[in-house]
Order: structure tokens, then sequence, then C-alpha cells
């Protein structure tokens, strides 16, 4: 007798799964543009070219460190440790330059630590497969303690005047500080590897599945234990500027500051579950952050506000992909008419 073989009903498609990110960079851009333009208007001072310096430096660490931040979050792990990482190697830059060591050295010293202090992350979070949430929570508060076992409550305030005076100098008389050069060339040579290598395609790889990346020949485990060393040591390159810009080496310094980071990563449209997100969304939203706690402080708002301010803007990074996914599924699953 025979079978018949041919298929039966076709199952229905299974709709997609929204997108778990923000929108694009694009439009984050243009929320950015928009609120620029009001602020311009609406606060006193806020557009003067003084006001707009004071801005770029305060974005300067946000944007640094949210560089390698953003290749970590897109292949779905975290690094809380990062403001941690520059509050140490500022009080171990301020500690070497107290016995006397020259700065030409100390540097290169500072961004040793920070590598060896992303390797510690790395390691733990590839080789003994542990969650780096739950590792750099714990680095974090280690690095931080470990930051006021070299310095204490003191401050050392006394570095040269050259270095000091470069890191808040502008370029010419055009008001732009001159640490925004270096940054824009990491941004490029960021957006360049993230977007238009293999390498950055194998991150995405990562963030999508894992599994799925390493059946593809990607070395995920030590891919993301160089991505942890470099967090690390643009870290480190973070405290070396925050240590100069404010001419005081600090056990407390950049207290915070990561969830700046992570605030301004989220807002820019990187899934925090990996796998999606560009860095023009990141970097604008790490200005739009900034441009909002700076307006906030020229109309006198308190600091304990601006700290409120960053985590609504971080819950609503967080909050409302879901809630865009949701509304997309149910409208999907509508019927027509």
């Amino acid at each position: 007798m025979a079978v018949d073989t041919s298929a039966g009903p076709a199952a229905p498609a299974r709709p997609s799964r929204a997108p778990r990110t923000l929108p694009s960079g694009s439009v984050i851009t243009t929320f950015l543009v928009v609120f620029l333009v009001v602020a311009g208007f609406a606060v006193d001072g806020f557009a003067s070219s003084r006001n707009a310096g004071f801005l770029l430096l305060d974005v300067a660490v946000v944007a640094l460190i949210a560089l390698p931040l953003t290749l970590i979050v897109v292949t779905g792990e975290i690094d809380l440790s990062v403001a941690s990482t520059v509050g140490l190697s500022s009080s171990v830059m301020g500690w070497l330059w107290f016995q006397g060591l020259p700065l030409e050295l100390i540097v290169p010293l500072v961004l040793v630590l920070g590598a060896v202090l992303g390797a510690v992350n790395g390691l733990l979070v590839t080789r003994l497969g542990l969650p780096s949430l739950a590792v750099t929570i714990g680095t974090l508060a280690l690095y931080r303690g470990l930051a006021f076992v070299v310095l204490g409550d003191q401050a050392v305030a006394d570095f040269p005047r050259s270095w000091t005076t470069w890191a808040i100098s502008s370029i010419g008389g055009t008001g732009i500080p001159n640490v925004v050069l270096p940054l824009l060339v990491l941004v490029a040579v960021t957006a360049v590897v993230l977007h238009a290598t293999p390498i950055g395609r194998s991150l995405y790889a990562m963030g999508n599945s894992e599994d799925a990346a390493r059946f593809s020949g990607i070395d995920v485990g030590r891919t993301k234990l160089w991505l942890f060393v470099a967090a690390g040591v643009v870290s480190a390159l973070g405290g070396v500027y925050w240590t100069l810009r404010y001419g005081s080496a600090r056990a407390d310094n950049a207290t915070g500051v990561e969830l700046q980071v992570i605030a301004a990563i989220l807002l820019g449209g990187v899934s925090i579950f990996g796998g999606s997100g560009g860095l023009l969304g990141v970097m604008a939203g790490a200005l739009l952050l900034a441009s909002v706690r700076n307006a906030l402080q020229l109309v006198n708002v308190p600091s304990d506000v601006l700290n409120i301010v960053t985590g609504v803007l971080l819950i609503v990074a967080v909050v409302a992909p879901q809630v865009t996914g949701w509304a997309r599924g149910r409208l999907a699953s509508r019927p027509p008419g």
C-alpha cells in the first residue's frame, strides 16, 4: 500500500522577537539635538562656549570608558568595576608620585595595573565560568577598597602644572578641550573595529548565541578575556585623566561613574542582553546624559536630584525596550481589519 509522504499543513511561523534595544543611534542623536536646542534657549548660560567646554570635560571619562564597555555588553557580559578601577588607578598614581617617581614612568605603570585588574575580571569570567555581573560587583568593592588601602582619606595634589593645565585647556580659542582629539581618535578606532571588521561581527555573534559563535570557530573565552583587559586599561587611562583634570589623586575619585557609563550605553541602544547596538548611539547617549545633568546644575538642582535623574534614565533604558517589544507583539497579534 502506498504511503502518503507529502508534508502536512505547515506550522504557523513564530513571530520574531521584538528587538530588545532602544531606537537606533540616529534617533538618540535626534533626541540629543532637540534637547541641546531647547536647553540652549531655556537655560541661561547653557549655550556659552565656556559651558560647552565644561560639558565636554565632564563627558570625556564617561565616553572613554563606554568604548570598551560597549564591546563587552554587545557580547552579553557586563563590567561594573570600571569606576573602581579609575579610583584605584588614581590612588596608585598619587602614591607613586608621592614616592618621587616621574609621571612619565607612573602613567605606563598605572596602565599595566589596569590591564591586571581587567585580566582578573576576565579570567574569573572565562576560566571559572562565573557570571560577569557577580564577578564585577565583587571587584567593584574590592578595587575601591584597595584604593583606600593605598591612600586612605588623603589626597595627593601637587602634580606638575604642565600636565594638569593640559588636561583642562582647550584647543586654541575654540573652547574645545584638548582631550577631545585623542578621544575622537579612540572613538573612530572602536567604531571601525565594531562595525567594519570580523572582530566586531564575532562580538555580535557571541551576544546572539555563544554556542553558535563557538561552532563557527570563534574563540569566545579568549575574546572576552581581552575585552576585559581592554576595559581595565582604558579605565586606568580614565583614572590618569581624572587625576590630572581635578589635580588630585583620591581613593573616592569617580565614585558612581559606572552607573553613568551603563546608562549611556543602554540609552544609546545597546541591548543589555547582548547582540545588538552601535557606537553612535552610545556616544549620543553619553552626551545626552551629560547635557541633562549639566542643564540641571545650571538651574541649581541639588546633586542628589542629579543622581535620581541618572537612575531614572537607567531604568527607562532597561524598561523601554521591553515595553516597545510588548507593544509590537500586541500589534502583530491583532487580526487584520
